[in-house]
């Protein structure tokens, strides 16, 4: 099989395909020609991965979506289907979440965290915990669209007790936009009421943790947690508190408060970390960041675990398939 190499990220076609660094917009674009191009490299006998690579992660989102429209005006096809039927393994996955718009791809992976028996609570708790008002407001109408129904209905079909609560109140979009006025005073009593809620009292008043962290503006709540560092670290006083789903979704939302990049290199990390790799963790990582915070997420991952994320790319997928050939792609 073959193994594609992208400016320090390693793709196999039949293997690991993770692009890396951020994307940025080609400057040479033109939607006929990528339209054309793929054309012939799905026709060609064996399909020509490298070609269909190099265009479609030499592109930004929006000049892929031009791409597709070209090539369904010229096929009377949608572009992801003849790719799909065209790829397989992680490449397939990885060229079909690039095809999608970002609220399309988070929404599509709500979705499947929640279809079928069971619910994939991680993926639910990054992408709900991880987006801003914009995005989720974005997401929630491309949700309906997509499937006919709300997101807040099925996170509340198919999920329970306080963890839906807090759930749905993230995928409301309750949350205050950041302002320049600073509120200490508000900052103080948020922090005590927090305390209060918790550590302070017999049993858990999770309504009002739940309320806290789900409306007050990212850059409030970073001065309450710091402010609560007075009282009690606030991470072990969550442990401390609650178990299970709804521990989980509170410690990441306060990580994506705190530090939204270091949640993701961690995430990365624990992606690759012990036997077997978490692959569709890892594809929608780098795929779905790599236009926001890509640059920003590397040297936290590298800081906080000493090499650098193509090194642990690299290692935990080297060996799996055999390596036939490499093809130098600029993932920009």
């Amino acid at each position: 099989c073959k193994h594609i190499q992208i400016t320090n990220c390693s793709f196999s076609s039949k293997g690991n395909h993770y692009p890396q660094c951020q994307v940025k917009a080609s400057t040479n674009f033109d939607a006929e020609w990528d339209a054309l191009n793929i054309e012939k490299t799905i026709k060609t006998e064996g399909v020509d991965e490298v070609t269909i690579v190099n265009i479609l992660t030499n592109r930004r989102n929006a000049q892929r979506q031009d791409s597709a429209f070209a090539w369904q005006r010229r096929t009377k096809k949608e572009l992801a289907s003849a790719l799909k039927s065209a790829l397989s393994g992680h490449l397939e996955m990885v060229i079909w979440g690039l095809l999608n718009t970002p609220a399309q791809y988070d929404a599509s992976a709500l979705k499947a965290s929640m279809k079928g028996l069971g619910t994939d609570e991680d993926s639910l708790v990054e992408i709900i915990c991880s987006t801003t008002n914009q995005e989720l407001q974005e997401i929630n109408r491309v949700y309906k669209e997509m499937y006919k129904t709300d997101l807040e209905k099925d996170i509340i079909l198919d999920t329970y007790g306080d963890f839906c609560k807090l759930m749905v109140a993230l995928a409301k979009v309750r949350r205050a936009e950041d302002g320049s006025v600073i509120d200490y005073e508000l900052i103080d009593q948020d922090a005590w009421d927090f305390y209060d809620a918790g550590v302070k009292r017999k049993g858990t008043d999770v309504p009002k943790w739940i309320s806290i962290m789900t409306e007050q503006t990212v850059s409030h709540l970073q001065k309450v947690f710091d402010r609560y560092k007075s009282y009690s670290p606030s991470r072990e006083s969550i442990k401390k508190e609650v178990a299970g789903d709804l521990e989980n979704a509170f410690m990441n939302l306060v990580q994506c408060i705190q530090n939204k990049t270091l949640y993701f290199a961690d995430r990365v990390y624990y992606s690759m970390k012990g036997k077997g790799i978490r692959d569709k963790v890892l594809i929608r990582i780098m795929v779905s960041r790599s236009e926001v915070d890509m640059l920003k997420i590397r040297p936290e991952f590298k800081r906080k675990y000493g090499k650098s994320l193509y090194y642990y790319i690299q290692q935990d997928t080297k060996g799996d398939y055999p390596e036939s050939t490499a093809v130098p792609v600029r993932w920009r």
